[in-house]
């Protein structure tokens, strides 16, 4: 296979490039103001590595996947046009009077304490260019009042005289019958053509989400439309200049669900979160290519820390109403926890309480971290990892981004130690604690309230700062995994991520009857969902260019029992329903997931079970990363050993001169143990007193307490 895989983060711009059976690494500065240029010095990187010229690498390439955080980018900087929502007449104050908790949606914990100050978020869509259409669908799908199309052209000529660029359609039980959508767009198609200068994007609800829940439903039409055009500009900038230079495969965006799908066939809603769900993914193929069934992913990046889990050697735990930036939204997404963590987090001594916190806010890729010498003066986690000699001012960046460790150190004394009245030592080491336990508690949170315990589960570090991170914020995971390739694993992630596309539909149907615990025998409307959605599946798949008779289908029920709110989704292990039997399997899979997550003494078949929603997986396989075993050889590891560097460690309260070591030179079985620093061309693995690391038989390193932890 010869594939790129570009994973765009708020520092870094991360590559895997494979080619035959070569892979190579790169990564570049990620470049906020023109995203595309940041894609294209990392592709020239690892063409350089190759010994090609760009334009003669991408004629040969096979595939390109990205995944990109520019969805979640331009919602934060609120860079979007004005929007025009057009929605059923009496409901018009709907999205702005939202849930309960929007007050609270996609704040901090700490935030949403202080109750006082919340205010809900300032709405994309002001109610100014809210219009309400004289129309109106019931729940079964049946026409009560006919759309009025003069109303229409009226409404429309009104939202778009005071400035309305982007127009999102959500009309009540639309899902249910789109009709009265599809007309709609077709009237505005009408008084706006497509070739006109002033084209109109149109979003229908529908169409992005077609299940019930009229907030979730109108507000992910309304991001949708509020996105689209900058990402659009984003995706065309890049695409462009790749095929200028010869690419002439598939472009492929990494989405939510666990699945990539091209360009063409993507929301813009599908997109966010795509970089930690890429580092989700990559946990689940290779950690089954291990033998590992519960894995932890973790990723310290620059901005953020992300956390994922794989269980049972699945990734089958969503989001059935994530939260996007401030907004609840009806898309159903692989869940994974983010915070403000990373080695570009600010550290800033609150004056009020005179104690020192990290993060959330971050230096970002521009001025980064004051060590990067280009105006950061707030001192970041990255500083404190160089004022304590853990990473070589150096060797930074494999050695191409010298670091000012002398301004590291005056920001660290000037803005933390002198006020805590500590050595910078002290505090570049009570910085790391800060951040680390910070995560370890994301961890915690992650594990536990999904009721399962760190011990069962082996660590996945990754992301430039896992590596050098991981040893403090693992807590009670007994082992953790680092990857040779760790500082572009979520570009590695996508790179053995299958093709997939998902499908939804709302189907509230009795599964089984209450008291009597029979099974409802109304097969054919349940197989006449699942079979349009396959139809639509095989169409999109078709116009990709892919192998429709290579794509595999599988269906996932959101259930529940009746009298309860908590809905489970379960892999059906049928397509389609023909007989009791099925019934009864399908059953007894949602009975046995349902239990798990949630407890078996909640089980209630005397309330019967219902179905909600259809969700249907096309996914077409890719490729999987090889991972062949080696001999084990002496455990002496001094071959890798390149000097010492003098670092400060909290263990033992002082600097002392620390082995330094070369990733790449350590060979299966090599053994060392604390304090040591390993060194990657783009990260620095930090082994402290009392742990110990090694390399197995795959050639990945293993991290371990020296004894059991007390």
């Amino acid at each position: 296979m010869r594939s790129v895989d570009i994973d765009v983060g708020g520092t870094f711009t991360d590559l895997v490039l494979t080619f035959d059976k070569r892979r190579v690494i790169a990564k570049s500065p990620t470049t906020p103001y023109d995203l595309s240029v940041c894609f294209m010095n990392v592709l020239e990187d690892g063409a350089d590595q190759l010994g090609v010229a760009v334009e003669d690498l991408l004629p040969q390439i096979e595939v390109v996947r990205y995944s990109t955080t520019v969805a979640m980018n331009r919602l934060i900087e609120r860079k979007g046009p004005r929007l025009g929502f057009m929605t059923t007449e009496g409901h018009e104050e709907a999205v702005l009077i939202g849930r309960g908790a929007q007050w609270v949606d996609g704040l901090r914990i700490g935030e949403r304490r202080n109750l006082a100050v919340q205010n809900k978020p300032a709405p994309l869509v002001t109610r100014q260019l809210i219009a309400g259409l004289k129309e109106r669908v019931d729940s079964t799908g049946r026409i009560l009042r006919p759309l009025n199309e003069d109303d229409v052209r009226n409404k429309l000529r009104y939202l778009i005289d005071n400035g309305a660029r982007a127009i999102a359609v959500s009309l009540l039980w639309s899902f249910a019958n789109p009709t009265h959508e599809r007309r709609v767009r077709e009237i505005i198609r009408e008084e706006y053509k497509g070739y006109h200068v002033g084209y109109l994007p149109v979003v229908l609800s529908h169409e992005v989400v077609g299940k019930v829940g009229e907030y979730e439903r109108s507000m992910t039409a309304i991001l949708d439309a509020y996105l689209q055009r900058s990402i659009k500009l984003e995706m065309e900038a890049t695409w462009d200049q790749l095929r200028e230079r010869g690419y002439r495969g598939s472009f492929l965006l990494t989405h939510n669900t666990g699945g990539s799908a091209e360009m063409f066939k993507t929301t813009a809603s599908r997109t966010y979160n795509g970089g930690p769900i890429s580092g989700l993914m990559g946990s689940y193929h290779i950690g089954r290519a291990l033998g590992y069934k519960n894995v932890i992913a973790s990723d310290v990046g620059g901005t953020s820390f992300d956390v994922g889990m794989v269980v049972d050697a699945g990734v089958r735990s969503y989001e059935f109403r994530p939260i996007i930036d401030r907004w609840m939204v009806g898309i159903t997404m692989l869940q994974t926890t983010t915070m403000g963590a990373g080695g570009g987090s600010i550290a800033r001594v609150n004056p009020l309480l005179n104690r020192l916190e990290v993060g959330p806010h971050s230096a970002g890729a521009m001025p980064g971290p004051v060590c990067y010498d280009l105006g950061g003066v707030e001192p970041t986690v990255t500083d404190a990892d160089v004022v304590l000699g853990y990473i070589s001012p150096d060797g930074y960046f494999g050695g191409r981004m010298p670091l000012n460790r002398e301004k590291a150190i005056q920001a660290m004394r000037t803005r933390v130690a002198e006020p805590l009245g500590i050595t910078v030592d002290e505090a570049a080491a009570m910085v790391r604690n800060i951040v680390e336990e910070n995560m370890a508690s994301a961890i915690k949170r992650e594990v536990h309230l999904r009721g399962y315990h760190p011990e069962d589960f082996v660590l996945f570090a990754f992301g430039g700062g896992g590596p050098t991170h991981v040893a403090g914020y693992r807590a009670d995971v007994p082992v953790a995994v680092i990857f040779p390739q760790a500082p572009v694993f979520c570009a590695l992630g996508s790179s053995v991520m299958d093709i997939m596309h998902v499908y939804e539909v709302s189907r509230r149907m009795v599964f089984m009857e209450a008291i009597t615990e029979t099974f409802t025998t109304d097969y054919a409307r349940y197989n006449e969902a699942v079979k349009t959605l396959i139809e639509q599946a095989k169409i999109d798949l078709k116009a990709e260019g892919l192998d429709v008779d290579s794509a595999l289908f599988q269906v996932e029920l959101d259930m529940l029992y009746g009298g309860q709110v908590h809905v489970k989704r379960v892999s059906s292990p049928h397509l389609e329903i023909h007989g009791p039997q099925q019934m009864q399997e399908i059953y007894a899979a949602f009975e046995k997931e349902f239990s798990e997550a949630f407890s078996p003494h909640v089980v209630n078949k005397p309330g019967g079970v219902y179905l909600e929603n259809i969700v249907l997986k096309a996914t077409v396989p890719t490729e999987k990363l090889e991972l062949p075993e080696h001999p084990l050889g002496p455990p002496d590891a001094s071959t890798a050993r390149t000097g010492q560097r003098e670092a400060y460690w909290p263990e033992l309260r002082q600097r002392v001169a620390t082995d330094v070591y070369r990733f790449e030179d350590m060979q299966p079985g090599h053994r060392l143990e604390g304090p040591a620093l390993v060194e990657a061309e783009f990260t620095t693995l930090v082994v402290p007193p009392g742990q110990t690391f090694h390399i197995d038989s795959r050639g990945l390193g293993i991290l371990e307490y020296l004894a059991k932890k007390a």
